[in-house]
């Protein structure tokens, strides 16, 4: 066929116009998606737990294992609940089995068979009485109360891992801020004991003992650095956010120590059954019980019924075929005889594992009374260590601040200078340590307590 003119160019306009269509559409797709990852975040370290909650991918995975375990509870149930089939079929015999029968001492080729055969059905089955299959569902059921705990589980070590993580920024970002301004006013000493230096005020080993104490001091902060890039990284995986994405942390340290009450946490009483870890070595030991149970369940009998209906058709000719019915009804009993012992190393297997999920429960539970004690005194020390180091800080500030200004005054030499300073960068370590052992130990309290 010749296309005309016409034909050709709206064609061309038809095709231009569909890849312009397709180019805006995958720009729109794009667009959307760009959109859903963020560029930016600004987050408390409440928020940033409740981005990690709806985005941090082992969150995700526990809730996938919880919806997979819940579908398990009614694939279970369906095994042994009514069934119904149907089926059809329809066969044509190539060549029909002839057989020689003997009539009146005559042998005569017989065919048995017709050209045609079908086959049309509808069946229907279901369990009367199966006890593994009763335990099977009870299991299938525990199995997704143990999924939901896992989940729970995964969201507090998420939660944990989050105000941890968030925490140490925090103070790697205090101890940059001390580090700098120790490291400015450090440059302007070194400035002036050169000026000194170059007027004979002052020793060639004051230069080198202050040039030595700014290199190690950058020395440190540049390891600071690589530390902080480290844990920004570890909050975006734990966020579950892209390697390129600004995350800018609006608490402070002194709004969350502010609001850390140790009395009123030193004063909750712990309950075992509350903790997730007692939870589920009790949902364990639910299961071993299910397991013994299911295994003494195989030495009884089953009871299943079935019913079907059939109609078979023959003929010679596919639209003249002769059909007939066939009905049944059957129930069928299986009573477990013997086994050679497997059955019964079924049960004492299942009875060894059970009481090893005893063992387990109460080591659990003994570990947790200790670890609850443990982390009391843990609390009520790291309080006391923290307001410690908070007053020593100050002390040794004011000591720096003096031998500064004696230093000025050529009252104290560069060796002074420098072990003050020194001493004063110790107290401030000493208490960014402090600050962060507070934090860390009421998170694990507060996970402890299942009030994270």
């Amino acid at each position: 066929m010749i296309l005309t003119q016409e034909q050709i160019i709206g064609n061309h306009m038809k095709r231009r116009l569909i890849a312009v269509f397709m180019t805006l559409a995958a720009a729109a797709s794009a667009t959307l998606q760009a959109q859903d990852i963020p560029q930016a975040l600004s987050l408390t370290v409440d928020q940033a737990v409740e981005y990690a909650l709806d985005h941090n991918r082992s969150v995700s995975a526990a809730r996938y294992d919880l919806l997979a375990s819940e579908k398990s509870v009614w694939e279970t149930m369906a095994q042994g609940l009514p069934s119904i089939d149907a089926s059809a079929s329809l066969g044509y015999n190539l060549a029909i089995m002839t057989r020689i029968i003997d009539i009146g001492g005559t042998p005569q080729p017989f065919k048995f068979g017709t050209k045609y055969d079908a086959a049309a059905g509808v069946s229907a089955s279901a369990v009367v009485f199966n006890a593994p299959w009763l335990v099977g569902v009870e299991t299938a059921k525990m199995a997704s109360t143990l999924a939901r705990q896992g989940l729970t589980q995964t969201t507090l070590d998420t939660k944990e891992n989050v105000k941890n993580v968030y925490f140490l920024i925090l103070t790697l970002k205090e101890t940059m801020k001390v580090v700098d301004a120790n490291l400015e006013n450090l440059n302007a000493i070194l400035a002036s004991t050169k000026a000194m230096y170059s007027v004979g005020m002052a020793e060639a080993t004051d230069v080198d003992q202050m040039q030595s104490t700014v290199t190690m001091l950058e020395n440190s902060r540049s390891s600071m650095l690589r530390s902080l890039e480290v844990n920004q990284n570890m909050l975006r995986f734990l966020l579950g956010v892209p390697a390129n994405t600004e995350i800018t942390l609006t608490d402070n340290l002194d709004g969350i120590t502010a609001q850390i009450d140790v009395d009123a946490l030193l004063a909750d009483e712990f309950r075992l059954e509350d903790n997730i870890s007692y939870q589920l070595i009790e949902t364990q030991l639910a299961m071993s019980e299910l397991a013994l149970k299911s295994a003494k369940a195989s030495n009884l009998p089953s009871l299943a019924g079935s019913i079907y209906y059939n109609r078979n058709g023959m003929g010679d000719e596919l639209m003249h075929m002769q059909y007939f019915p066939y009905s049944a009804a059957a129930l069928q009993l299986q009573i477990p005889i013997f086994a050679s012992g497997l059955r019964s190393a079924k049960i004492n297997k299942a009875k060894i594992n059970l009481d090893k999920s005893i063992n387990t429960k109460s080591m659990v539970s003994e570990q947790l009374l200790m670890q609850e004690r443990q982390l009391r005194y843990n609390l009520l020390n790291a309080n006391e260590q923290f307001k410690s180091q908070k007053a020593n800080i100050e002390i040794a500030g004011r000591v720096l601040e003096s031998y500064q200004n004696k230093y000025n005054q050529g009252m104290a030499s560069s060796l002074d200078l420098t072990q003050a300073n020194n001493n004063y960068l110790t107290a401030q370590n000493n208490y960014i340590q402090a600050l962060m052992n507070l934090l860390q130990t009421k998170v694990e309290f507060d996970k402890l307590m299942n009030k994270l």
